[in-house]
């Protein structure tokens, strides 16, 4: 019966000491007593959780909204680069137009060649170069040209030869 209560006695101090130790080691790792009950605990890390999530989604917000925000510059440069390439072609379009009538106009005048007279339109001003039979249709050649719609001005480099 001795050696019963010595083994149980042993088993009751090595329980203590394991205990003991273990109580220790919870309390060197954390640094701090730690009186809160288990419920305090869940409800501490739900709010650690909850702050860092209102955290995390704050931050998705901010950059959204510099992601939009650079998102709409690119979109407003690319627009302006496609207005003005557009533009340009518009104006090619316009300028070989007023030519073509200008060539048209020059050649339904009896008194010009419109072989010997080059027309060049740049934005709706208009030069002619070349040769024209006399002063008279030289200055004729300006008034078909200025006759043109979409003509804004004349240059009139016509020699006169005949």
């Amino acid at each position: 019966m001795a050696s019963t209560r010595t083994t149980a006695s042993s088993a009751a101090r090595l329980r203590w000491t394991v205990l003991t130790a273990a109580s220790l080691a919870l309390l060197a790792a954390c640094g701090k007593p730690d009186d809160r009950t288990v419920g305090q605990k869940v409800d501490a890390a739900v709010n650690s959780a909850e702050q860092k999530t209102d955290a995390a989604a704050e931050k998705m917000r901010k950059e959204s909204a510099e992601l939009k925000a650079r998102t709409e510059t690119a979109l407003d440069k690319a627009a302006d680069k496609t207005t003005s390439a557009a533009n340009k072609v518009v104006e090619k379009v316009e300028d070989a137009a007023i030519t073509t009538a200008v060539n048209a106009e020059l050649a339904k005048d009896p008194t010009l060649s419109a072989l010997s007279i080059n027309v060049d339109t740049a934005v709706g001003a208009v030069t002619l170069r070349g040769t024209a039979p006399s002063a008279v249709a030289r200055e004729r050649a300006s008034t078909l040209a200025m006759g043109v719609k979409g003509v804004h001005r004349v240059d009139n480099q016509l020699l006169v030869k005949g």
